[in-house]
């Protein structure tokens, strides 16, 4: 495949790992090929240690993901099929609820069924003021399967989620915003970028590792492990972050500050 053809572009910018889905031209509509190349490339940049957050956008202004892509999907006709397919499509996006620094998904339009799981699996959403969210897999007669209705029941509660997807409701960012789905919408006349650009800023002032140990700490919880477990590994990153001389440069930074007349 041709950098001209590739259906996912990457690359880093400073500490961001930019990732656009790159099919404008079908909505960015999620094909196995798409869905393969997102693991790909999640399961590749995760070694960058110097990375602090991962964006994923559409290209274009008009969808996000408009969700699977039915002409690819159409020859998924038996239970093996459709198992092998929903379990690769899984893998793709454990990729990036897996990836080791947050993940923050810029709505520059529609995410839609697939898309709308896929908006979910990462850890944050910011959206233009134009787009929409919607797990509307029910108007196909489907249920959801890539791991983004229990990310949803995660993020809303069962009971909203229950709703949202028993009604195919399809919300603008304002209303996704107001259940705890969006966590910024841009002003009407903003670029998505800098909205995006604005959120992930703090981010950005943070150190890779502890970006890190926090997002573990997260995943930690996202998977229900025991609370023993939890506490084991918060202790092991708060050690390895501790001894490290940007924990050292920090504190003494503070107490100059403190001493200085």
């Amino acid at each position: 495949m041709s950098d001209t053809e590739r259906v996912v572009l990457a690359g880093i910018t400073g500490n961001v790992l930019n990732v656009t889905l790159n099919r404008p031209e079908k909505r960015n509509a999620l094909s196995r090929a798409v869905l393969a190349e997102l693991r790909r490339v999640f399961t590749e940049f995760a070694g960058a240690g110097e990375l602090r957050v991962a964006v994923l956008r559409g290209a274009g202004d008009r969808s996000f993901a408009a969700g699977g892509d039915l002409r690819d999907l159409a020859s998924v006709r038996t239970h093996e099929e459709a198992r092998r397919m929903a379990e690769e499509a899984h893998d793709a996006l454990d990729a990036i609820r897996s990836f080791p620094v947050p993940v923050v998904a810029a709505l520059n339009g529609d995410a839609l069924g697939g898309g709308a799981e896929l908006a979910v699996a990462c850890d944050f959403r910011v959206a233009a003021s134009h787009a929409h969210i919607g797990f509307i897999h029910g108007r196909l007669n489907i249920a959801t399967a890539w791991g983004g209705g229990e990310d949803l029941m995660r993020l809303v509660g069962a009971a909203r989620a229950l709703r949202l997807l028993a009604a195919s409701e399809r919300l603008d960012a304002a209303g996704a915003q107001r259940l705890g789905l969006v966590d910024a919408v841009g002003a009407p006349a903003e670029p998505l970028q800098a909205l995006t650009d604005r959120y992930i800023a703090p981010f950005l002032q943070q150190v890779p590792q502890v970006l890190r140990a926090f997002k573990a700490l997260a995943m930690a919880v996202r998977r229900g492990l025991p609370g023993t477990d939890i506490r084991a590994l918060e202790t092991h990153h708060l050690v390895e972050t501790w001894v490290l001389p940007d924990h050292w440069h920090a504190a003494d930074k503070i107490l100059d500050a403190r001493q200085t007349p």
